[in-house]
C-alpha cells in the first residue's frame, strides 16, 4: 500500500485534488482498480492533513456477473457506506441499440448516474479509478482514432451538477495495483462487462506491449509527453 499510496499522494498534491471537509464519492466498479483506490482513500484518511469523508457508488449496469454481494461485503468490512444505483445500460447499448463499440456510451450512462447518487447525497467530488495506463492508452485512442492529441484531466469541474471529478491514480502504473491486489489476496470482479479484453482501450494496451519490445523507453517516453501537457494544464488552473 506504501507504493500506492505514495503515487497517489503525488498526484493529489501536484493538482490540488483535495481540500479541507471534501465529501468524495468513490466510483467502485469492483475491479482492480477501483477496490485498490477504496483501500488507499481508506488509509489516507488516518494521516492526511486536511479531512475528508468518503463514500462509494456503485452503478449495477445489469450485466450478468455484476456482484451486489460482493461489494456489500467489501465496504462493510471497511466501513465505507456504498450506494449501488441500478441503470438500464445493458439494455440500451447492448439490446436496443447494438452498439458495435459501447463503452463510450456505456461510460456515459454510468457517469450520469454516478452524478446523480452524488449530489443527492451531498458529495462535491467524484473519485475516478484511471490508472497510468489508462492516461497511456486514452492518448494513443485519441491520436489514432480522432486524431487529437491529449488524455484526460487530472481534474475537471462540472459546472451543471457543481461537482469536480478527480484522478488520483493517474501516476499510478497497473503493475503495481495488480502486484497490490495480488499480495494482499484482494478478491476482485473480472469479466463483468461482456467487452472486458476485447475493446479498442486492449488494442492499445497491446500495442504498447508490443511496441516496448523494440522501444523499451516507451512508456516513459510517451507518459513524459503527456506530463508536459498536464503541467500546461497545472499552470493555466492556477
Amino acid at each position: 500500500m506504501q507504493k500506492i499510496l505514495s503515487h497517489m499522494r503525488k498526484a493529489i498534491e501536484e493538482y490540488k485534488m483535495l481540500d479541507e471537509g471534501d465529501k468524495i464519492a468513490v466510483c467502485l466498479s469492483g475491479g482492480k482498480d477501483s477496490i485498490t483506490m477504496l483501500y488507499a482513500f481508506k488509509n489516507l484518511q488516518i494521516f492526511y492533513p486536511k479531512k475528508f469523508e468518503i463514500i462509494a457508488i456503485s452503478v449495477n449496469p445489469g450485466f450478468e456477473h455484476f456482484d451486489i454481494e460482493f461489494l456489500k461485503a467489501l465496504c462493510n468490512k471497511i466501513d465505507v457506506p456504498l450506494f449501488i444505483e441500478n441503470s438500464n445500460a445493458k439494455e440500451i447499448v447492448f439490446d436496443i441499440r447494438k452498439e458495435k463499440n459501447p463503452c463510450s456510451l456505456c461510460a456515459n450512462l454510468r457517469r450520469g448516474v454516478i452524478n446523480s447518487v452524488a449530489i443527492r447525497e451531498g458529495c462535491n467530488k467524484i473519485a475516478l479509478g484511471h490508472n497510468q495506463d489508462d492516461v497511456l492508452q486514452t492518448f494513443l485512442l485519441n491520436l489514432l482514432y480522432t486524431g487529437n492529441i491529449g488524455t484526460f484531466s487530472p481534474m475537471s469541474y462540472m459546472d451543471r451538477s457543481k461537482i469536480t471529478l478527480i484522478r488520483p491514480l493517474i501516476y499510478t502504473p497497473e503493475k503495481e495495483i495488480k502486484r497490490y491486489i495480488k499480495r494482499n489476496n484482494i478478491s476482485v470482479m473480472d469479466k463483468v462487462c461482456p467487452m472486458d479484453g476485447t475493446s479498442k482501450r486492449e488494442d492499445m494496451k497491446n500495442l504498447i506491449y508490443s511496441l516496448s519490445k523494440n522501444i523499451p523507453m516507451i512508456r516513459a517516453n510517451l507518459f513524459g509527453a503527456i506530463q508536459r501537457n498536464l503541467d500546461d494544464w497545472k499552470i493555466n488552473k492556477n
